[in-house]
């Protein structure tokens, strides 16, 4: 795991490895300052770990949070385009690899955007079954594992919300990104040595 976080840091990245999805939680409260606003990407593993009922009931922050019950399909997209210009980003990574590069899908953009260019800091939460050899099983661990459990996820909820199931390969997973490096300590990835997330 050193070798990993030494890689990391070599790509410009701010690497942290916790045991517990707890530690991860108190390590990543840490970076949430007063003031700040805050943007989110859709992310199992933030809510695993406890950090999205945190930051939607922390009362000091700004949250731009798309996935707040009852708002319209415009302000859902408005605060994502917000989340793009906010102090941090907070999310979860669909793969990385072992030479530092970090591999991501998405049905709307919004988070692959904010991986390139726009927040100030991404803060990312990773657990270790994210962690692929090389680029070619990170694209094939988001095609095969993430966006397929994503999709079931996404329908079953859909289903519970009296509404049509409609999320498929081609509305989940259809842009993507794959960082390789980034100015330094601007991407924050605090890994976790459990099994989260998809």
């Amino acid at each position: 795991m050193q070798e990993l976080i030494n890689t990391l840091k070599s790509c410009g990245y701010d690497p942290h490895f916790v045991q517990t999805k707890e530690e991860a939680f108190n390590l990543a409260k840490t970076f949430i300052k007063e003031g700040m606003e805050v943007g989110l990407g859709g992310s199992v593993t933030v809510g695993e770990i406890g950090l999205l009922d945190y930051l939607t009931n922390k009362k000091d922050i700004t949250l731009y949070n798309q996935y707040e019950l009852g708002i319209s399909m415009e302000e859902n997209t408005h605060r994502r385009r917000q989340g793009l210009v906010s102090d941090i980003f907070v999310t979860g990574i669909n793969a990385l690899t072992k030479d530092g590069k970090i591999v991501n899908a998405d049905g709307s953009g919004n988070r692959v955007a904010a991986f390139c260019f726009g927040p100030k800091k991404i803060l990312a939460i990773v657990g270790v079954n994210k962690i692929v050899e090389n680029l070619e099983d990170g694209f094939k661990r988001v095609m095969e594992v993430a966006a397929v459990k994503n999709i079931d996820r996404m329908n079953k909820k859909a289903i519970e919300m009296g509404k049509e199931p409609s999320q498929n390969l081609n509305t989940i997973a259809n842009k993507f990104t794959w960082v390789k490096a980034d100015e330094k300590d601007r991407i924050t990835i605090i890994l976790i040595n459990e099994e989260l997330g998809y």
